[in-house]
C-alpha cells in the first residue's frame, strides 16, 4: 500500500511546515500550503491527498470554506480541522459539511496520527 496523502492547509507557515516534516517521519507523504487557493490548485494538479489539515481561521477563505471546495472536487478526501478558535458550533458546522474530525491546537502528534490513520482507513473502505 502506498503512503496516505495528507495535505496540510494552514496560513502559519513554520507550524504547517514543522507538521508536515513530522508527518513525513512518521511516514506519511505530507504537503503544506497556506491558503484554500494553493490546496486546490495542488488537488487540481493530481495532488490528492487522502487526508486534509485545515485550520479554521485563516485570511482569504476559511477552514469550513476550503473544506466545501475541497469536497466539491472530491468527496473522498476526509478533512480533520485544527484550530485554536475553535468552538462547538464551528464543529458542528463543519461536521454538517462532511469534516471527519476536529481537533484543537496545541495538538498533540500522536492524538494527530491516530485520526489521520482513522480517516484513511475510513477513506480506503470506500474503495
Amino acid at each position: 500500500m502506498s503512503k496516505t496523502k495528507v495535505l496540510i492547509v494552514d496560513d502559519e507557515e513554520e507550524f504547517s511546515n514543522t507538521l508536515a516534516e513530522r508527518l513525513c517521519f512518521r511516514g506519511f507523504d505530507a504537503v503544506s500550503v497556506g491558503n484554500a487557493d494553493k490546496a486546490i490548485a495542488a488537488i487540481r494538479n493530481d495532488w490528492v491527498p487522502d487526508v486534509a489539515l485545515l485550520d479554521l481561521k485563516m485570511p482569504g477563505l476559511s477552514g469550513l470554506d476550503t473544506l466545501e471546495m475541497i469536497k466539491k472536487l472530491d468527496l473522498g478526501i476526509e478533512a480533520i480541522m485544527i484550530t485554536g478558535h475553535g468552538s462547538t458550533a464551528s464543529g458542528i458546522e463543519g461536521m454538517k459539511r462532511g469534516l471527519f474530525d476536529y481537533l484543537m491546537k496545541p495538538v498533540d502528534i500522536n492524538e494527530l496520527v491516530a485520526k489521520i490513520n482513522e480517516a484513511a482507513k475510513k477513506n480506503y473502505d470506500k474503495t
